[in-house]
């Protein structure tokens, strides 16, 4: 019973950390006797009864509770492992996964959903919709061709990414025409079925849907913008068929098909393609029971119609924690005879489920839908979620025991399930809601000086007193910046030696003057770099930064940290979401040290570097008992106490990052007003009070921008730097269609994410198509984002050709005038 000794962890008897690891023998847990501490657990294969097991997770994280599917990748990315040693770390970690679940008694078990990339871009391989440039000539596409399409290679950029809805992950976004031909070209999705199953496990494949793929993807290069994607469905449908003959080959009984689009506004010959496709699969879905999954948000009125009117399927699933008026349209009408997957466990948050209150949900569910077609399941993927609890032996005990990771909603999920079938362990539930009410109660959540200065923040909207043109006037007396001026966003290349300083720091076997020494040296060789590169406008490289986020975070109070909470962002690139549990305020100054010391180091100007608090909310597991927005205002006063104190300090410009301004706007148009009205204010707060001298910059990146411009207008920063390499200079279509933008802005002219170095002329070629649509006068020259996970190797060259490609054109420009 060894693999038993670290199933539980308990500090107090309200709290339990249950890792999944520990379940490898058991099917439930129940308290030894009525009087024993809720620790004290019996295991028993046999109390589970089928009801019991109604239970489904839609998903599960990758990369492994150490990040192992990272450290894979990048091992073979560098040529220090081969295909079969990442193969290898890929099939245990899916393993693991499925055994856990089984373990834990979740009866439907999803597979497919473990990826080396994006799930996306696995069904643009399924269906071999590789873009011409990839060279792709047919077969079963290899990590090569994939790794190409997701990350460019030597000689073709990459495809563009792009946020996975309202989510802080990213998608490889598919690039369709009328000329692509689709054929079967992966079969990982039968491929990891027949693999789970030899483990003995019978899964739940998962693949996209067909028409959420479609709605997803983007016309290819040449293909006119009006091409309309949904007109690609029944080229799709037969690639879509066979898979599903392969599936019922092999032995499958369910398939889930995620179409989190049924969320969105859609037209009616949007919903009618749903109608088309999923009628077109009747026959090949014959002798399968079908899920369709939507998440994220409430399902429309018209498209929840549409969906429970589709006769080839046989389940619902819906997002009850983020679709509350979802709960009204089930209870106004469900299809008889049909299952209702009933997303009550929060798969965007870590915060523990209220099982009492998800109960009686789950109960008035049960009185409509009936006994048998009630199945409890997670509101989304738990992709979202941190991994396992387990591996959080420092945190905070009191803070612990409010949370619930992926391995601990599997097991609420579970507890729900048995619960409902009249298994309830009282215990469990008891715990939770001592937990519950510890949250509710405890001081440290509540600080009313914070409170009483973020609600009076409401009457105002915190504009600087001059506009953009005038205060640019002044800004460029004081900083006498060429036309075209050249920055970076802020990071430089992290280097295995700058990691090891900040965690031996961390550790206490540095002391703080080695660490400030090294640092500083660090800081050093990144002005020097960026001065011989002759860029006009520096940054100090942030080397004492382990995260945008969290480096604020642990120096604001009402935030908790962990040690392997990772949450996967794209391909290899994860980050560690701090945890905002109570009001929040800025103890001391947090970068004032730094950003001086840089500042010493050179005459040129030097960026004060700070996350603004739209991005700090947005990348954070924020708490749940009060509205977002306030929580948003509170950050905002803390940040505006930093930029003040960096102008004091003498920096002129501050770059405040909100990088995911774009990400938190709700999915319903109905919502955008309200969402935009409050998230822009906040940004307007942390900066309404400096000089007109001091020039504010700000950051977006990797979002489709053009639907909120206007709010990007109403930020009023000075400049703004954004994304636009990897998604055709999208961006600037917006100003060739009329927008007038008066500040200063830097669409980015080279793709970070990509190890490929582009050339002079072809950022040369980038900045022209810019200086189409934009005046000179306001055009900046810069990266599309920060370069923290590139190579020095890489980082020095592609700078070199965009300060060459600048003062190419600042040259040409002159000679016209």
């Amino acid at each position: 019973m060894n693999r038993l000794s670290r199933h539980i962890l308990a500090p107090s008897s309200s709290h339990r950390v249950i890792s999944l690891r520990s379940l490898s023998f058991s099917a439930s847990f129940t308290a030894t006797n009525s009087h024993s501490p809720p620790s004290l657990l019996r295991f028993s294969f046999r109390s589970f009864s089928i009801r019991a097991m109604a239970s489904h997770i839609v998903g599960y994280p990758r990369m492994g509770p150490k990040r192992e599917l990272k450290f894979a990748l990048e091992s073979f990315w560098d040529g220090k492992s081969s295909a079969e040693d990442l193969q290898k770390v890929a099939a245990d970690l899916r393993s693991s996964i499925w055994k856990q679940m089984s373990d834990a008694g979740i009866k439907f078990i999803p597979s497919n959903t473990f990826s080396c990339y994006d799930q996306v871009l696995d069904t643009t391989a399924m269906l071999g919709a590789v873009p011409p440039r990839y060279g792709w000539n047919g077969g079963e596409i290899g990590f090569d061709v994939y790794f190409s399409m997701a990350r460019g290679n030597a000689s073709v950029p990459a495809m563009e990414m792009t946020k996975w809805f309202d989510t802080n992950y990213h998608y490889i976004v598919p690039e369709l025409g009328p000329e692509v031909n689709f054929s079967y070209a992966s079969h990982k999705a039968v491929n990891e079925y027949k693999e789970a199953k030899a483990l003995g496990v019978d899964t739940v494949p998962v693949l996209v849907g067909p028409v959420s793929y479609l709605l997803l993807s983007k016309p290819a290069k040449g293909v006119e913008k009006s091409f309309s994607l949904l007109s690609l469905i029944d080229k799709i449908l037969p690639v879509y068929q066979e898979v599903l003959a392969e599936l019922k080959a092999a032995g499958a009984s369910w398939i889930q098909f995620d179409e989190p689009k049924l969320v969105m506004d859609l037209g009616a010959h949007e919903l009618q393609a749903f109608t088309h496709a999923y009628s077109a699969l009747e026959a090949s879905l014959s002798g399968l029971n079908v899920l369709v999954e939507t998440y994220f948000a409430d399902v429309p009125v018209e498209a929840y119609k549409t969906l429970t009117s589709l006769k080839s399927v046989t389940g619902f699933g819906f997002d009850l924690v983020r679709g509350t008026k979802t709960l009204e349209l089930i209870k106004g009408g469900f299809p008889s005879g049909k299952y209702l997957f009933a997303g009550v466990v929060d798969g965007r948050n870590i915060w523990a489920n209220n099982l009492g209150s998800s109960l009686d949900t789950l109960k008035a569910l049960e009185g409509i839908v009936g006994k048998d077609k009630l199945v409890v399941s997670t509101s989304c993927s738990l992709l979202h979620t941190a991994v396992d609890l387990v591996n959080e032996p420092k945190l905070d005990k009191e803070i612990k025991s409010w949370l619930a990771f992926a391995a601990q909603k599997v097991v609420e999920v579970n507890a729900l399930a048995k619960a409902l079938a009249g298994q309830q362990d009282e215990a469990f539930f008891s715990a939770n809601a001592a937990a519950q009410a510890s949250r509710k109660s405890s001081p440290r959540v509540t600080n009313e000086a914070v409170q009483k200065a973020a609600v009076a923040l409401k009457g105002s909207d915190h504009r600087r007193a001059t506009n953009v043109s005038a205060r640019l006037d002044a800004q460029q007396k004081k900083l006498n910046l060429p036309i075209l001026p050249t920055t970076t966003i802020g990071s430089f290349p992290q280097t295995m030696d700058l990691r090891r300083v900040r965690r031996e720091y961390k550790a206490k076997k540095i002391s703080e003057q080695n660490y400030v020494e090294a640092i500083k040296e660090e800081i050093n060789k990144v002005v020097k770099i960026q001065e011989e590169l002759d860029i006009d406008v520096l940054v100090h490289g942030e080397p004492e930064r382990n995260d945008m986020v969290e480096y604020f975070g642990e120096q604001l109070s009402g935030f908790a940290f962990t040690a392997n909470g990772w949450v996967q962002s794209y391909g290899s690139r994860c980050v560690k979401p701090p945890i905002i549990y109570g009001d929040v305020s800025r103890p001391k100054a947090m970068t004032v040290f730094w950003s001086s010391m840089a500042q010493s180091m050179t005459k040129r100007p030097m960026k004060g570097m700070l996350t603004g608090p739209v991005t700090i909310l947005n990348w954070s597991f924020v708490r749940n008992d009060q509205p977002r927005f306030e929580t948003c205002y509170q950050i905002a006063l803390a940040i505006k106490d930093e930029v003040e104190d960096l102008e004091k300090a003498g920096i002129t410009v501050i770059q405040i990052d909100e990088a995911a301004l774009r990400e938190g706007l709700p999915l319903r148009k109905s919502e955008h007003a309200f969402y935009l009205n409050w998230a822009v204010h906040s940004f307007r707060i942390t900066n309404c009070g400096v000089e007109d001298t001091t020039q504010i910059h700000t950051h977006m990146c990797y979002s489709n921008f053009n639907d909120i411009i206007h709010s990007i207008i109403d930020m009023d920063a000075d400049v703004i730097t954004i994304e636009n390499s990897r998604s055709d200079e999208k961006l600037l279509s917006v100003f060739r269609e009329g927008v007038k933008y008066g500040a200063g802005i830097g669409p980015g002219v080279y793709d970070i994410h990509s190890p490929r170095i582009p050339s002079e002329e072809e950022i040369a070629d980038r900045i022209e198509k810019m200086l189409a649509v934009l005046e000179s006068n306001i055009l900046w020259v810069n990266p599309d984002c920060g370069l923290k996970t590139r190579k020095y190797a890489e980082v020095k060259p592609a700078l070199s050709n965009m300060v060459a490609a600048a003062k190419h054109l600042r040259t040409k420009l002159g000679s016209a005038q």
